[in-house]
């Protein structure tokens, strides 16, 4: 398939800048695919869509504040790192900005010296390995020192840390947060259990390549980025039983998609299991383990756009971002949500 089937033209003002105040209160787009219909709701009204015996799956990622200002040591020149992979408790993969100033053995230093970081090898993409020195915890400094690493279409500063991250965020790595979790309140979710729906929880961390363009005419000729995952034996047998007593597995956001597929056998059982993830989904995918997805909307030409124009069909999901920019929804990480159903 070609990169351009991709493609739609959204006006700059439809992407939304902030979280709006009540997380539930976003438009919410339902999609049948049955029937082929379209209705226009609001994310509080989820419940109505999901039946007793159903099953959440949600990704408990949490963002970290990745993104770090400091000076080149010795020169004063200004660095930015974006952190991406954790390698050991004091090695990161990064990227750099600008890169020419970190060459194999440059030091770096943030917060008057609070944080050092030396550069320990130089990846063919560009990318670096550091190493960092410092006293204290970790986790402690990095959130002294570190900013949400908003997507690049956000311009606005983010007030609170916490919108960018979901009420049940728990495991730190990610430098993206899974968006589609972001509708949810622990109000919401309580509601949700009440109508007897189980919720299970699988950790993907998102890495930056999500925002990442695909350079390649031919879609499948892209090659995907990788991101670590995990499920636990207690989300696999929920899961597993739901599915066993008729029940639907709904993913929350297109990471639990990935997860979910990536892990999936061939009849859809979930297996306990960890690792790293390139499954690139795109239509023509058979899809073994979910039923159901809530997703926000995507960019234009984005791997997201693929793998729910795989779930659908493309002509139909077009059709519907096409109806959303005339119904004025908001698009992409703050913006509104989607059901496919």
């Amino acid at each position: 398939m070609n990169i351009k089937d991709f493609y739609y033209e959204l006006p700059q003002e439809m992407i939304a800048q902030h979280p709006l105040e009540d997380r539930t209160a976003s438009k919410l787009m339902v999609l049948d695919r049955k029937t082929h219909t379209i209705e226009h709701k609001h994310f509080y009204d989820i419940t109505d869509y999901l039946n007793p015996g159903d099953c959440l799956v949600m990704n408990n990622t949490r963002v970290i504040p990745a993104r770090l200002y400091g000076s080149k040591v010795g020169s004063g020149g200004k660095i930015e790192f974006l952190l991406l992979k954790r390698i050991d408790i004091n090695t990161w993969e990064v990227i750099l900005r600008p890169g020419k100033k970190a060459k194999l053995g440059s030091r770096f230093e943030f917060g008057n010296g609070l944080l050092i970081a030396e550069v320990i090898e130089v990846k063919n993409d560009g990318n670096r390995i550091v190493r960092f020195e410092f006293e204290g915890v970790w986790e402690e400094i990095l959130d002294t020192l570190g900013e949400m690493p908003l997507p690049p279409y956000i311009k606005e500063k983010l007030k609170d840390k916490d919108r960018y991250q979901t009420v049940y965020s728990k495991i730190e790595g990610s430098a993206a947060a899974p968006t589609a979790g972001l509708h949810f309140t622990n109000e919401l979710l309580e509601k949700i259990k009440a109508k007897g729906i189980n919720i299970a929880f699988v950790t993907l961390h998102v890495g930056l390549g999500t925002f990442r363009p695909v350079s390649t005419e031919n879609i499948e000729e892209h090659h995907m980025h990788s991101e670590y995952y995990e499920v636990t034996q207690e989300t696999a047998d929920i899961i597993n039983r739901t599915r066993a007593n008729g029940g639907r597995i709904i993913a929350v956001g297109t990471t639990s998609v990935r997860t979910l597929e990536s892990v999936a056998l061939e009849d859809g059982t979930i297996p306990v299991q960890s690792g790293d993830t390139q499954i690139f989904i795109y239509p023509g995918y058979k899809f073994k383990a979910i039923d159901a997805l809530i997703t926000n909307f995507h960019l234009p030409e984005s791997t997201l756009l693929m793998l729910i124009s795989a779930l659908y069909d493309r002509e139909h999901i077009m059709d519907a971002y096409n109806t959303a920019i005339a119904e004025n929804y908001r698009f992409f990480s703050f913006g509104d949500a989607m059901l496919i159903k």
